[in-house]
C-alpha cells in the first residue's frame, strides 16, 4: 500500500510516499522550510504544496509536534500557539483534497521503528526516547501504543528532565560526554524505575553518536539505538493513516 507520509518539525516540513508494507520510501524526500511564524494556515499551505508535488489524491498521514487527540492539537511545541484547539486532520483534509490522520510525530517516529526497526517483533513494554532539543517518549505495551506520552518532563533534579538530560542541555552547559551520559541515565533509570520496560529504544539526531555515550548508561533493560533515524517520522506517519485507505 502506497500512502504519503509527512513529517512536520520546527525548521522543515518533509514528506514521501511509503510502501507501508516495506517501510521504504518510494521517492525522494520533499522538503519545504517550515512557515516562520507557523501558524495554521501557513503550515496547512505546506502540507498541501507537499501533497501537490507528488500529484497525490489518496491518504496523508501526518506527524505533528503536539499532543493531538481526536486529530486536535492540544498543545504547541515549536510552532504557533494559535494551533492550540485546532482540529488539524480537519484543516489538512480542507486544503489537500485528501483523507488524512494526523499523530503526535514522536508517536509516528515509534510506530516506524516498531514495525520496520529496533522494535520490530518485540514484546512486552517498550519505551522509545528521542534525544534533541528536548526529550520525547513513545511506549508501547506488545506493539500496542500508548499516545500522547509527555516524560520528557517529569521532574529530575528539581526541575524539568529537559532541563538537564537533553542534546540541547549538553550543548548548553558545555557537558562531556560523560557527564550528560551521567544526567541522561539518571533520566532513564527514573523512567525504568516507574514503567519497568523490557526494552529503551534511544532516537534523534544525537544517536549518529551513540558509541560516545550508551557504553556509559547502567541499566536494567537492554537499551538499543534506533534504526530508522530520520526517515522514522515519514514512515510512521504513513503507518498511522493506513486505515484511511480501507
Amino acid at each position: 500500500m502506497q500512502i504519503l507520509g509527512i513529517d512536520i518539525g520546527g525548521s522543515g516540513i518533509k514528506g514521501a510516499l511509503v510502501d507501508t508494507q516495506t517501510g521504504q520510501l518510494l521517492v525522494e524526500r520533499y522538503r519545504v522550510p517550515t512557515p516562520d511564524p507557523a501558524r495554521p494556515r501557513s503550515v496547512a499551505k505546506v502540507v498541501a504544496e507537499i501533497s501537490q508535488h507528488f500529484e497525490w489524491s489518496g491518504p496523508v498521514g501526518c506527524g505533528f509536534p503536539a499532543v493531538i487527540c481526536n486529530g486536535v492539537a492540544m498543545t504547541a511545541a515549536n510552532i504557533h500557539s494559535k494551533w492550540i484547539k485546532t482540529n488539524a486532520e480537519t484543516l489538512f483534509s480542507d486544503l489537500t483534497g485528501c483523507p488524512v490522520r494526523v499523530i503526535n510525530d514522536a508517536d509516528a517516529a515509534g510506530l516506524a521503528e516498531m514495525a520496520f526497526g529496533a522494535g520490530r517483533e518485540r514484546k512486552g513494554t517498550v519505551l522509545l526516547v528521542t534525544i534533541g532539543t528536548g526529550l520525547g517518549t513513545v511506549l508501547f505495551t506488545d506493539g500496542h501504543l500508548l499516545p500522547n506520552t509527555e516524560l520528557g518532563h517529569i521532574e529530575l533534579f528539581g526541575a524539568d528532565a529537559e532541563l538537564s538530560a537533553s542534546d540541547a542541555a549538553r550543548k548548553r552547559d558545555k557537558l562531556s560526554w560523560k557527564r550528560w551520559a551521567k544526567n541522561f541515565n539518571a533520566y532513564l533509570d527514573t523512567l525504568e524505575r516507574l514503567l519497568w520496560p523490557d526494552l529503551i529504544i534511544l532516537g534523534g539526531g544525537v544517536i549518529k553518536q551513540h558509541e560516545k555515550f550508551l557504553p556509559l548508561l547502567k541499566l536494567r533493560a537492554e537499551v538499543v539505538p534506533a534504526q530508522l533515524l530520520n526517515e522514522a517520522g515519514i514512515v510512521g506517519a504513513a503507518l498511522a493513516a493506513q486505515a484511511l485507505a480501507k
